[in-house]
């Protein structure tokens, strides 16, 4: 295949030449149409949702809210993490989804869970809705509104405010790619009633009346239409408000005197902003308004922005000439810097490996042959990258090494090139000639180069296989340099033998190049170095072991990161003030922060973000404020100063500012950590329990111990508490004496301080809100809460004092939760250290100083949490592609032997790798594991190419060993050589690069380059050295050396390698844990899942059409002339027939996946039944091991009595006996644990399982009390009603098959001879054809056997009708009994637990005591010691009991 391949190239080179030109051609319009970004959208699948109640205090928001929405989507499918916020006036929820799961289908999911949340939910407390679908790098435009200097005092907030909501926003609403546009900062625009508390009192108006009375008071209405010929007059009532005048004349109520009494007697009417919960400050100078582009998940970044820079020219000319919208975050200017470092490294890149090419081929053309292929395979990548929807960024394009790619052209190039240097006839080649030569040297290398490519492709696979952030992330690398090497492949068997047989000289000289000079130069120093390594053999290949040896341990002590910080060019500061802070200090203090960093001639414009937005999906306290810093382009900087540097000294100038805590960040690091983990630092500690005391305490001791290890940088405990509160306890008992109620007080309170919402005001087309709320002078402090006046049942008004105290104490500020557990976290960032070997410190260090109480424990977040996942996933994806590579290796060289032997050259190559990270300070990072996968594939070619060469000679006769070794590596020191610098030296760039994103790719080139060098000297020197140790032949006998010594040491290297991969363990399992297992693993599963799959296909079948007929007659059937026609019939049910065999396909589809959902019920009960066996049997191990040392006592004590004569031999006997009756209960209980663990390890598929043993083992509680219309969700029974449902459709299904069919024809026919037409005789030869169509209907005869099928399946659905009911009446009895087994089991319990064991520890403690003392005697002991044995174990059996029973009620209920 491939000879026909490059046979068809050489001799259609003009094909190959508009092949060609169509690539680029492709390639072009392929480039202009690829997303471009940064990096990677690696934020993961997660729907947020925000629930603002601004009346409520953190406590209840959680109670209220949280938790019922929690619960209600708690047990989502594919649910992966669940955490939330509930602050003063705030719920926000995170639900993150597994990485398959479709957004859009997930927020259906939510949507209908949260309506059932709803109803769990007070009414008015607050409604639930989703964020906007948006991810990490979704904040794509941010932008600031603000007057011009000149007209600073014009405009208001408020007015400011108003812009932004109802022109720019509504503007860039519709905006392809807009999620939501996110306004924050100013005053929100409120028409205010403001009631004055002495002006109520003296006019005896309450608030609720005044509420009552602007709600009936703004309203329009119609009267439908008056009929008079010819017009009609429509009737329209206008009532709504329009101005303050409307406003102010609305009538309250009348006094005793019939006056009115109106809103402008007891109230002012003004416009107001809403309480403020955020503020955008702008250079520390004024309070300006902003906004957020959110962009929509999976849209092209660039492209969004470019529309929105469209869209603000447009809106800019609809605002005053004196505003001015001033973007300070595009993200267009970070996607161009990375785009520009990518560009910049792949063109120096290229360059650098055409020298080379140059330099080592010796010949300009055949230089410049090879170096075509890079832009030729760059440009296939990218319209591969376009078709799979890859998008450009660093970790995409960042890895394609032109070295790498054109490898297989450096093959057939050199090849051919090798062959005319060195043939004898020196006469010019004919064109002919020299296509034959091309085509001979190419299809003997190609093997060589397809090989090769495959080799470097295989290495890339594994990649694809990691999930989660770190999938996202290094996946398009992965695809985009696979896709770039196929391209390659490509080209090397059409264009590079095409453009060699054109443009390659046809005739050489023999005078010696610049390259046979340098090639000779090495030659002269490595032929005396390898001569003097195969002397000294021995203590070469110690010295490389050794070597090797060293690596792995520097290795082990490198220590690890995530992926190295991108610089983004920009930076985040988070200002923290203490906790309660009000918004106009933590404004103050914040734009005193933004004027010291201002000062930095670095610093473009700093803008400041406290508190949160409308749309809080970044929920922020007043107390707390983000101060993005743009700096300016790196060429305007005046000193010479790094971006670190920058940050340390903006740090220092900071922290002179007391009271204030700063943590350093960039905005999409920033924004990356938080959505991802919920934690905005690199590492937190968290800790888990549900008192929120008890998790501060432990926090901040947690937090002392942070503080002193090395690395971590300002950490800070998570603000949970010390949030000033003006606390309202109601005394019911007063409240009972006025006739009030609770609820009526609550409204009060809200309406008079928060503000009640009577009404909307329209100004056109925009709305205000109409609020009721108490004048500022009236709620300034604690007195005027207590001054509250509150209308009773007699038509008084009285103070709030007189029925509840208002006092004023600290309060939670914010509950977290995660998974449904309350939580608190410890975060800090690390700097100078790498983040696993600080974690590590840190975990030791909390285990013995910070010890937890009992149900509280730590875990780990942030991008430790990353690190943790992608090192497992790359101890998979590592062993994998070694295990490939081998596999090749065999299958190339048909020996194991020689396979392993190249195989050496991985560690050779890791050795450099490692060392060059170490000489460069860097971690080892996910970039630098994806730099060794790749390292290996390179590393092993230069093996292959070497090794391929002794064999190649042995079989030319060479057989004398060393011979054959020195041969073999002075013929391939070029190649190995070429194919060494060219892979590392096209990473050079990327490697010594200082540009923006740079910090990606370093670690990835360091590791390719330092392992590249090592691996080449390592290859030319070591290599040959173990070839000469695993050569099998005794003819050569090697002075002062012998296999046997060197082979340890071989498999030492390959066991050092291999040792990680293949070390197995036990794994500790909880029931969730192994429930998921099951679902995972078990294979009675995985077939119902098939089986639903298989009617999942099958739907598509339901609009099938019958076969089409085509009939051709040929011959003569007409006349004596021989004719031709064809035929074409279709056969066409009629509509009913498709649409009832879809129904009838959809209730199969439901029946299999009723059937799979009961299988899964089955198997999760199984499990759970097998689970807390185990846990019984372990506990009941534990029991039994206490009875056997009271034993072991009886016995001491029965043995010395007997020793000192006080007792006979029958009491030590007895003793004995009942000690050997426990140990045989451990030992049948120990059987029992065996098989258990049996059971479980067959239902989950798997072995080495260790179930947690649990702390406290009580009683389960069932989901749900006794009610028999539960038994209605259970599968068993839906199943049956849905067989019942398939009868009926299949019914349906043969009805319709008895229904007519409609067939149609087409008829095409010769008729050759003479036809009459208009009279005069015409010929028709075979082109003049006769057509026609055909339609008819076919009716079923005997339709009586349809009837009686559909009389069948009729029956056949009745029948399944009764035997549902029955099911169902079955199941209820079920239950009913499983319920009364559960209370006779639970009294049990009770009894055992509340009057037996206690009774069982006094008897034990009292019987020995006794024993001890000569009180009792032996038989009484046993005896007492037998009636605790029965006690204690009944006990545990009892809870096992209720147990198993709970199981079996939660399995009928579907729970």
């Amino acid at each position: 295949m491939l000879e026909k391949i490059i046979s068809f190239s050489i001799k259609n080179k003009l094909i190959i030449a508009m092949m060609t030109l169509a690539l680029i051609i492709w390639g072009v319009w392929s480039a202009g149409r690829l997303p471009i970004d940064a990096v990677p959208d690696i934020t993961n699948n997660q729907v947020q949702i925000i629930t603002l109640c601004p009346t409520l205090a953190g406590q209840e928001v959680e109670q209220l809210v949280t938790y019922p929405i929690e619960q209600s989507i708690a047990n989502l499918p594919d649910l992966e993490e669940l955490r939330s916020i509930s602050r003063f006036g705030l719920s926000l929820i995170t639900v993150v989804f597994k990485e398959n799961v479709d957004v859009y289908f997930a927020r259906q999911l939510i949507n209908e869970r949260l309506n059932e949340a709803v109803e769990n939910i007070p009414a008015g407390v607050g409604k639930p809705e989703m964020g906007p679908v948006s991810t990490g790098l979704g904040e794509v435009y941010q932008y600031i509104i603000h007057p011009k200097k000149e007209s600073e005092n014009k405009y208001s907030a408020m007015d400011l405010r108003t812009m932004q909501d109802w022109i720019v926003a509504r503007q860039l609403y519709g905006t392809p790619g807009i999620a939501e546009v996110n306004s924050f900062g100013g005053k929100l625009k409120q028409y205010e009633v403001a009631v004055n508390p002495s002006r109520l009192l003296a006019m005896g108006v309450t608030i609720p009346d005044i509420f009552s009375a602007l709600q009936k008071n703004n309203e329009n209405t119609g009267g439908a239409y008056i009929d008079k010929k010819p017009n009609a007059y429509f009737i329209r009532g206008i009532g709504l408000i329009g101005s303050f005048d409307d406003i102010k004349n609305i009538v309250v109520k009348q006094n005793p005197n019939g006056i009115p009494i109106l809103i402008k007697d007891v109230a002012e009417v003004q416009f107001e902003s809403a309480i403020r919960y955020g503020a955008l400050t702008y250079n520390g100078e004024k309070d300006v308004v902003g906004g957020i582009v959110m962009m929509l998940k999976g849209y092209n970044s660039a492209e969004v922005v470019n529309r929105v820079k469209e869209k603000m020219s447009t809106i800019q000319k609809s605002l005053p000439d004196d505003v001015v919208i001033e973007p300070f975050l595009d993200r267009t200017d970070l996607v161009k810097r990375a785009i520009s470092t990518v560009e910049k490294n792949l063109i120096e890149g290229a360059l650098i490996v055409i020298l080379v090419l140059v330099l080592f081929l010796g010949n300009l053309r055949a230089g410049l042959i090879v170096a075509s292929a890079i832009p030729l395979s760059l440009l296939f990548a990218l319209g591969m990258m376009n078709v799979f929807g890859v998008s450009a960024n660093l970790m995409s394009l960042g890895a394609i090494d032109f070295g790498l790619i054109v490898d297989g052209a450096v093959i057939v190039v050199e090849s051919s090139l090798y062959f005319l240097e060195h043939r004898k006839n020196m006469l010019r080649l004919t064109q002919n000639e020299m296509d034959d030569v091309v085509e001979n040297r190419t299809k003997r290398m190609m093997s060589s180069a397809v090989f090769g490519q495959i080799i470097i492709m295989i290495v890339y696979l594994p990649i694809l296989s990691l999930i989660g952030i770190e999938g996202k992330m290094f996946r398009p690398m992965a695809q985009t340099v696979s896709f770039a090497i196929i391209g390659a492949l490509l080209l090397s068997l059409t264009y590079i033998p095409m453009m060699s047989a054109l443009f390659l000289p046809k005739q050489l000289s023999h005078k010696k190049s610049f390259n046979d000079k340098m090639m000779d130069f090495l030659q002269s120093k490595y032929t005396p170095l390898l001569n003097t390594a195969i002397r000294f053999k021995r203590a070469v290949v110690a010295s490389a072991v050794v070597i090797f040896a060293i690596a792995v341990f520097v290795f082990s002590r490198m220590g690890g990161e995530f992926i190295p910080t991108l610089q983004e060019g920009d930076y985040a500061f988070h200002c923290i003030l203490p906790q309660g802070t009000s918004l106009s200090q933590s404004i103050e203090t914040s734009m005193q922060c933004m004027r010291e960093i201002k000062k930095f001639d670095e610093v473009k414009m700093v803008v400041g973000k406290t508190g949160s937005a409308e749309v809080p999906s970044d929920p922020m306290p007043t107390e707390a404020t983000d101060m993005i810093i743009v700096l300016k382009p790196k060429s305007e900087w005046k000193r010479k100063i790094s971006y670190d540097e920058l940050a340390d000294e903006i740090m220092e100038k900071l922290e002179v500012i007391p009271g204030v805590f700063f943590e350093k960040s960039q905005p999409i690091q920033m924004r990356f950590n938080e959505l991802m983990t919920g934690i905005r630092q690199d590492v937190a500690v968290k800790i888990f329990g549900e008192n929120m005391d008890t998790l501060l305490y432990y926090a901040n001791r947690v937090n002392v111990v942070v503080q002193k290890v090395q690395g971590a940088t300002e950490p800070s405990v998570e603000r949970v508490a010390g949030l000033p509160q003006i606390v309202i306890r109601y005394n019911r008992s007063q409240i009972a004496n006025y006739g009030l109620s609770i609820e009526d007080v609550n409204h009060i309170v809200s309406t008079a301080f928060a503000g009640g919402k009577a009404g909307v005001v329209f100004e056109n087309e925009r709305r205000y809100d109409l609020m009721v709320r108490l004048d500022s002078a009236s709620r300034n402090n604690l007195d005027d809460v207590g001054r509250l006046l509150i209308p009773v049942s007699n038509g008084m008004q009285i103070p709030l004092t007189q029925v509840a105290d208002v006092k004023l104490e600290l309060g939670p500020a914010q509950i977290s939760r995660e998974n449904g557990r309350r939580r608190i976290v410890v975060g800090f960032n690390v700097k100078d250290r790498d983040v696993a070997s600080v974690v590590e410190e840190i975990e030791s260090q909390l285990a013995e100083k910070v010890k937890l109480p009992e149900g509280y424990y730590y875990t780990y977040g942030g991008t430790f949490e990353n690190l943790q996942a992608a090192s497992k996933r790359l101890m998979i994806a590592l062993p994998i592609a070694l295990a490939l590579i081998f596999v090749m290796l065999f299958f190339t060289f048909k020996s194991a032997k020689q396979a392993l032997l190249i195989y050496t050259t991985i560690p050779m190559s890791a050795i450099g790798g490692v060392f060059a990270l170490l000489l460069r300070d860097m971690s080892f990072s996910i970039s630098a594991g994806v730099g060794f996968i790749a390292l290996f594939g390179v590393a092993v070619l230069n093996g292959i190419v070497l090794i391929g060469t002794f064999n190649q000679l042995k079989q030319e006769g060479v057989e004398d060993i060393l011979e054959r070794i020195k041969e073999g590596t002075r013929s391939r020191l070029r190649p190995v050589l070429m194919t060494a610098t060219v892979a590392s030296l096209g990473f050079l760039p990327m490697a010594l690069s200082q540009s923006a994103g740079a910090e990606v790719q370093k670690p990835l080139a360091t590791v390719v380059i330092g392992g590249l060098i090592t691996a080449t000297l390592l290859t030319l020197f070591v290599l040959p050295l173990f070839y000469l140790f695993f050569s099998s032949e005794k003819k050569v006998k090697v002075e002062g050396n012998n296999f046997s010594g060197v082979m340890p040491i071989i498999l030492l290297i390959l066991s050092a390698m291999l040792l990680p991969t293949i070390s197995s363990a036990q794994t500790n399992v909880t029931l969730e844990q192994a429930i998921s297992l099951a679902m995972k693993n078990n294979l009675h599963l995985q077939a119902q899942q098939l089986n639903v799959q298989s009617y999942e296909s099958l739907k598509k079948s339901s609009f099938e059409l019958p076969k089409t007929e085509v009939n051709f007659q040929y011959g003569q059937y007409n006349s004596i002339k021989k004719d031709n026609g064809i035929n074409i019939q279709q056969t066409i049910p009629m509509p009913g027939y498709f649409v009832t065999k879809a129904r009838l396909n959809n209730a199969e589809l439901k029946g299999a996946q009723l059937q799979q959902n009961i299988a899964i019920k089955q198997i999760i009960s199984q499990v759970s039944s097998a689970y807390y066996e185990i846990v019984f049997l372990q506990q009941n191990e534990k029991e039994l091991q206490k009875l056997d040392s009271i034993y072991s006592g009886f016995v001491q004590a029965a043995t010395l009595r007997y020793t000192s004569g006080e007792s006979n031999l029958l009491e030590k006997t007895t003793a004995e006996t009942k000690r050997g009756e426990v140990q045989l209960k451990v030992i049948r209980n120990n059987t029992a644990l065996k098989i258990a663990y049996s059971t479980l390890e067959a239902l989950l598929n798997t072995s080495n399982l260790i179930v947690t043993p649990i702390s406290n083992f009580v009683p389960l509680v069932p989901d749900n009390v006794l009610d028999s219309a539960t038994i209605t969700n259970n599968f068993s029974y839906q199943l049956m009603l849905q067989q019942a449902a398939i009868a009926k459709r299949t019914k349906s299904a043969e009805a319709a098959m008895a229904l007519p069919e409609l067939n149609i024809g087409y008829m095409n026919q010769s008729i050759i001879g003479f036809q009459e037409v208009n009279g005069a005789d015409v010929y028709f030869n075979r082109s003049k054809r006769f057509t026609g169509f055909s339609m008819g209907i076919t009716v079923p005869l005997t339709f009586f056997s349809n009837v009686s099928k559909v009389k069948s399946f009729s029956f056949r659905h009745q029948e399944l009708l009764k035997e549902a009911e029955n099911s169902k009446i079955e199941l209820q009895s079920q239950l009913q009994n499983a319920f009364a087994t559960y209370l006779q089991n639970l009294n049990q319990y009770n009894y055992f637990k509340n009057t037996a064991m206690p009774n069982a520890d006094a008897i034990i403690n009292t019987s020995t005591l006794a024993y001890r003392n000569g009180e009792i005697n032996y038989l009484e002991y046993a005896a007492a010691l037998e009636n605790a044995t029965a006690i204690r174990t009944g006990f545990l059996q009892s809870i096992h009991d209720v147990n198993q029973t709970v199981i079996n009620i939660n399995s009928l209920t579907n729970k």
